[in-house]
Formats: structure tokens, C-alpha cells, sequence
């Protein structure tokens, strides 16, 4: 069985830079049979083909979890140790993993609200969906190597954990305020300051020509501000990924194998997802614990018990529990309009 020290790396990139490159390989693959041949030409995606491409990127990551434990144990037994055993590396990616898929729900109502603002047609957006998980994919892996590098310096582990739990209550003080008008978005503002932009979509071009001048048309600026979008919520999401595992490599995949699976989620939930209104509060609490995780929990675990962390399989308890908590209770406890229609 594997045994984590602090800050050590199962898989370092001068050693396994080649894990790294097939994993990168296989997604560009993946990205290319997505919009060269499932969507190459522009059409809006029903509930059905959105449920059916969530089970598969599920099922991709899933899959990849468990190879990368049999690869792990044949490179720590040379191949003649359990294969299944479930270990800390399996557990560490499944957490990573579905904390990751959970905190991308916010980028969901981010996407609803862009979408409607702007007027973009459904057989557009997934278009505009898939160039921007490509960016986010390239920022998160900056992100991640940033803060993997940053986690060397002990105390920077106190900075992140001190500001998961500030932006975890923040969000909970911030729930149920009204919806955020995207006209005062600073991105837009700075756009349409220094970028001509049309008024109208041209199909699903994200320039034009109007008058002889190449112009932006609003398929594009309503690219930019998911980008951004993106940026912010890696801001929370890294810091959390990193509370519960410090392996670069399975912070990175677990990253990117949930991010490419939000386009489906987001046609699959964004009919329904004002129904989830208590979920914001799960994810609250998610932040918060995983917060309160690295700055007392791991501490209070390595005195008493002489571990490196608080065991990750009740990390992931705490986090399954208070999503499907907070699932469970929007379904009992409609919201008002619900109620009451107008």
C-alpha cells in the first residue's frame, strides 16, 4: 500500500512526462471527435444526447481512475500485488474529482445568465462552450502549477485553507441576493470600449464584416466573459482540489476530465437547474470544510494519529453528503415561485 508523505509526488514530471503528454494527447483526440464529427455542424443538443455524453465523460473518468490505481500498483508491486485494492490514490482522485464537478454547477447559472443576456440560440452555445473549456483547460493547468509550486512553502497552505473558508461563508452570506446584471460586467464594459462589436450574431461566426470593418459579434463577447468566468471560479476551485490532494498529476486530470465533461451537464441541467436553489449552500459548506480541512482537520489528524491529512475517504463523505443534502432538500423544500406561481 502506498503511504503519502507531505508534499511528496507519486508522479513526478521529469520521470512520467509521459503520462502527462498521452493524457494531453487523449483530450485534444477527445476535442477534436467532439467538433469535427458529433458537432460539426451548429445544432442545439436535446436532453437526451446531453444525458448520454454526461454518462460517457463520467464513465471516462471513472475508468481512468481505476487505471491509474493498476498502473500505481504495478509500479509498486512490479506487478504481482492486488490490482483493486482500494488505496489512497484511488480515493484522492474520486475526491478531486467530484468536488471539481460539483463547484463547476456555479459556472452553470454563469452560463444561463450569458447565454440569455446576449441571445445566444442553442445551437450555438455549444460552440461557445466548447472553445471555452479549451481556454479553461489551458488556465487551469497554469493554475494547478502554480499552486503546486506555491504548496511548497508550508504556510501557503494556512492562505489557502484561510481563503476557501472566507469565500465558503461568503457564499452562503450571498444566498438567495439578486441576479447579477452581466451589462455591468467589466469585461463587456472594456470590450465594447476598445473592440468593435456588431450588435448581431452571424451564425456562429465570432467575426464578421460590417461597413468593410472586422467586427466582434456578440457570440465572441459572450466567449470572453465565460473565459473570464472560468478564471474566477479556478481561483476557488484549485485551492479546494489542492485540500485534498497534493499530487499534481491527479490534480490536473481530475480537473480537466470534470471540466470536459460541464458542456453536457450544462444541457442536461440548465432546464432544471433552478429547481437545485438550496445547492449553493452545499457547496458553501464544501468550501468551508475543505477550508477548515487544511488548516485544523490534517493538523488535528497528524498529532493524534500520526498521518499527513484527515483520511481522504471522509473528506469525500463530507462532500457527497452535503451536495446530495442540499439536493435533497431543494426537491422538499420549493422556492416560493415554485409554490405560488405567478
Amino acid at each position: 500500500m502506498f503511504v503519502f508523505l507531505e508534499n511528496a509526488e507519486l508522479f513526478p514530471l521529469p520521470e512520467h512526462w509521459w503520462l502527462y503528454a498521452v493524457f494531453i494527447l487523449f483530450v485534444v483526440v477527445m476535442l477534436a471527435i467532439d467538433l469535427g464529427i458529433f458537432h460539426r455542424k451548429a445544432h442545439a443538443m436535446t436532453v437526451k444526447q446531453a444525458a448520454i455524453w454526461s454518462a460517457v465523460w463520467v464513465g471516462i473518468g471513472l475508468t481512468f481512475n481505476i487505471g491509474l490505481q493498476v498502473y500505481a500498483d504495478f509500479r509498486q508491486n512490479h506487478g504481482h500485488g492486488p490490482l483493486f485494492e482500494i488505496e489512497p490514490l484511488t480515493l484522492q482522485f474520486l475526491t478531486a474529482y467530484v468536488l471539481e464537478y460539483a463547484l463547476s454547477v456555479d459556472n452553470i447559472f454563469v452560463f444561463i445568465l450569458v447565454f440569455t443576456y446576449f441571445g445566444i440560440p442553442p445551437e450555438y452555445r455549444h460552440r461557445v462552450l466548447f472553445y471555452g473549456i479549451l481556454g479553461a483547460i489551458i488556465f487551469r493547468g497554469i493554475f494547478i502549477a502554480l499552486g503546486t509550486a506555491l504548496l511548497q512553502i508550508h504556510w501557503i497552505v494556512y492562505v489557502f485553507g484561510i481563503f476557501l473558508i472566507a469565500t465558503g461563508i461568503r457564499s452562503f452570506i450571498q444566498i438567495g441576493g439578486d441576479d447579477k446584471d452581466p451589462s455591468g460586467n467589466w469585461v463587456i464594459k472594456l470590450m465594447t470600449r476598445f473592440v468593435p462589436v456588431s450588435n448581431q450574431l452571424d451564425g456562429d461566426k465570432f467575426f464578421t464584416v460590417q461597413n468593410g470593418i472586422r467586427v466582434a459579434t456578440p457570440l465572441f463577447v459572450a466567449l470572453v466573459v465565460l473565459e473570464t468566468s472560468d478564471i474566477v471560479f479556478a481561483i476557488d476551485s484549485v485551492p479546494a482540489v489542492l485540500g485534498v490532494s497534493n499530487e499534481p498529476f491527479i490534480v490536473f486530470t481530475s480537473n480537466i476530465l470534470a471540466i470536459l465533461g460541464l458542456r453536457s451537464m450544462y444541457f442536461l441541467l440548465a432546464a432544471v437547474i433552478e429547481r437545485f436553489h438550496l445547492l449553493q449552500i452545499g457547496l458553501s459548506v464544501v468550501l468551508t470544510f475543505i477550508g477548515v480541512k487544511m488548516v485544523i482537520l490534517d493538523n488535528i489528524w497528524k498529532a493524534a494519529y500520526d498521518v499527513d491529512r484527515f483520511p481522504i475517504g471522509y473528506s469525500l463523505l463530507v462532500i457527497v453528503g452535503s451536495l446530495l443534502t442540499s439536493v435533497v432538500a431543494s426537491l422538499i423544500f420549493k422556492k416560493k415561485e415554485e409554490i405560488n406561481p405567478a
